[in-house]
């Protein structure tokens, strides 16, 4: 996935299924346009990361665009089993999605209440098969939104690491902002509810908060991880850093903690502690904004030398 999600490892392609293979062949053969049974049909390609094998996975999956936003139907077919790659977005919620000729980045949101009930019902219009899947189950059947990681508009192209670098601090920082307003806005709305009926602020939070939540969490672990694996290589190049990328890695595990707390906040939404959790987002926040601010200080003059992508050496063969 892009720079700020975790692959599967080194050149490890994403598993299709057998049966999907062909469909998968196809539609990037021909720019998400395919034959046979799903001719005509609106398909895209959804890259999950497995919830426990950590590999990647590629699904060819209907799609319905509803009240702007692009949605798909965990259906399976109508079985009373969620189908894997749903299991997946929920543990790992940042995805890939091919759609026509586009790639790009989203997060899964699984949609809740009377916002699913209405969508579903848009999906049903637009492909009356789900209502079929539907009245064969008692599962209530996940309507998932597909909220697509927008880059900056008119932002060029980063052409050396130091640029690059600013490039992911300031989509860290904007989803840490994303998931901040939308706990303030669900936290005002809880406390106002409760104060119409006279009763005392429930626990929970929403699968919109969780789903946006993990996202920053698992880019955040993995861009870290990248960077420690940096670090020695920058250590070794530029010694007047050693001090620097030093005190960097012990603030990442400082960050890295809060974050396990932030996740494990979100381990049950009906019992969750809104105002925990609120919390904890205000010390990531802190804690956040101090180490990139650092990072930035110290790093990108010796950053702004190295090319992105990285120039891969040239190493002439011998001759006969």
């Amino acid at each position: 996935m892009s720079e700020t999600n975790a692959p599967s490892g080194p050149g490890d392609a994403p598993h299709v299924s057998d049966f999907n293979l062909p469909v998968v062949e196809e539609f990037r053969a021909n720019g998400g346009r395919v034959g046979g049974m799903f001719e005509g049909g609106d398909l895209l390609l959804l890259t999950t990361v497995g919830a426990r094998s950590g590999r990647e996975h590629t699904t060819p999956l209907g799609w319905v665009r509803a009240e702007g936003r692009l949605l798909v139907v965990a259906s399976a077919g109508g079985s009373d089993r969620h189908p894997d790659w749903y299991r997946n977005v929920l543990a790992r919620p940042m995805v890939r999605v091919e759609l026509g000729s586009e790639v790009f980045d989203a997060v899964a949101v699984p949609t809740e209440g009377d916002e699913r009930d209405r969508l579903f019902a848009a999906c049903v219009e637009a492909a009356p098969g789900y209502g079929d899947y539907q009245a064969g189950t008692e599962r209530i059947l996940p309507v998932v939104a597909l909220d697509r990681v927008h880059e900056d508009e008119g932002a060029k192209e980063a052409e050396n690491l130091a640029e690059k670098l600013v490039e992911i601090h300031r989509w860290l920082r904007g989803q840490l902002d994303r998931v901040r307003q939308e706990a303030d806005a669900y936290l005002a709305e809880r406390d106002a509810r409760a104060a119409r009926e006279g009763t005392v602020p429930q626990p929970g939070l929403t699968l919109q908060i969780r789903q946006h939540c993990l996202a920053f969490c698992e880019s955040l672990h993995f861009h870290h991880t990248g960077e420690e694996s940096m670090f020695p290589v920058l250590a070794e190049q530029n010694p007047h850093l050693a001090d620097t990328l030093r005190r960097l890695s012990e603030e990442h595990v400082v960050v890295d903690r809060i974050r396990r707390e932030l996740e494990a906040l979100l381990g049950e939404l009906a019992t969750a502690d809104p105002d925990a959790f609120r919390a904890e987002l205000d010390r990531m926040t802190r804690e956040l904004e101090e180490h990139l601010d650092h990072e930035e200080a110290t790093l990108l003059p010796t950053l702004e030398a190295i090319p992105f992508p990285p120039v891969t050496p040239h190493h002439p063969q011998p001759t006969a």
